[in-house]
């Protein structure tokens, strides 16, 4: 069986999560590796006993081809995205990229132009969309009638990767982290026609709670309108250290509550029944088919987020942010 190349440049956290879906899957080879911890290349390289490792994506680029290299996973930080996309796109080489896709609306945009003009097979790591949970909400919704409100919930601590300190460095928890249920809510209701958003500090004290450049958000309330009468209210918070609350979207239709606890399980409740179901599909290891899938037969439409659509998402992430910062709402043209 000829197996799918694969490349990653990054391999912290995240790349762990994509190389488990790659143990399990017959059809995938990891071949190169690239990541300026030394410690974290020899770890991914021992993996998959593979022998060509490199300190960065740029070294990567320059050794490999698309002769050499079918597909890489790029899992950085959200403030390391240069060149990383853009060589990928000269090169012809597909990749699925980790969300944040980059803190630089402008890059995106140009990235998501280049990936449309030339065909090439992306995805970006929204993996939500490929939970069965989600599937159940999608094709539930349209059962009842239209509209209603909607309560999503993304809170607990702050976590122990650098970046998280600094707004600069991560975008705040609403772009960083929240944006799985941002983008779930463009999955389920479309493009969003407004949003107005409000923010608050001094909760976290830095350098007591925190690092001492702490400078985030502790939390943030998003309002967002969609159309046919859908208004979600979407709360995100890091200052909870101890208790966590249920996070995941609260979906109210006219004759049904939709509850979805994050990545766990879904409760359906009407006026007759109440309905318990647990989450069955390992949601990475189904991104990560849907993308090696595509390289390998070279048929995109089993990925759920292609970068120029994971493009939406951030730009609705950083419209929420500019309306904390102005306190106005942000309209969008329809």
């Amino acid at each position: 069986m000829k197996k799918v190349r694969i490349g990653l440049i990054g391999c912290g956290g995240r790349s762990q999560a994509h190389r488990n879906s790659f143990q399990q899957m017959d059809n995938v080879q990891v071949v190169a590796v690239a990541d300026p911890v030394e410690e974290r290349r020899l770890e991914a390289a021992k993996q998959f006993g593979c022998t060509r490792i490199y300190r960065d994506h740029t070294e990567l680029y320059d050794h490999e081809s698309r002769d050499t290299l079918d597909a890489v996973i790029i899992s950085i930080e959200p403030t390391a995205h240069t060149d990383t996309e853009t060589r990928a796109i000269d090169m012809g080489i597909p990749f699925l990229v980790e969300k944040p896709m980059t803190l630089d609306l402008d890059q995106a945009r140009e990235i998501a132009r280049r990936v449309t003009e030339t065909g090439l097979i992306t995805a970006v790591g929204f993996q939500d969309r490929y939970l069965d949970l989600m599937d159940i909400i999608k094709a539930e919704l349209p059962r009842h009638k239209a509209g209603g409100l909607v309560y999503g919930a993304w809170i607990g601590g702050i976590p122990g990767v650098w970046w998280w300190q600094k707004k600069s460095t991560c975008g705040g928890q609403l772009v960083e982290q929240n944006i799985h249920l941002l983008d779930g809510l463009r999955y389920l209701y479309g493009e969003a026609l407004s949003v107005y958003a409000t923010c608050s500090t001094g909760m976290i004290q830095a350098g007591v709670d925190a690092d001492p450049s702490y400078d985030t958000d502790d939390h943030s309330t998003a309002v967002i309108r969609f159309p046919h009468n859908v208004t979600a209210t979407l709360v995100s918070g890091c200052y909870s250290t101890t208790v966590r609350p249920n996070c995941g979207l609260v979906i109210t239709l006219n004759d049904m509550v939709i509850d979805y606890r994050l990545r766990n399980n879904l409760i359906l409740r009407t006026a007759a029944e109440t309905r318990d179901i647990n989450r069955q599909v390992d949601q990475t290891l189904l991104l990560d088919k849907a993308f090696v899938h595509a390289v390998e037969t070279g048929d995109p439409s089993g990925i759920r987020s292609p970068y120029p659509d994971a493009l939406k998402s951030l730009e609705l992430g950083f419209a929420a942010n500019a309306s904390m910062e102005s306190g106005q709402v942000i309209y969008f043209d329809k």
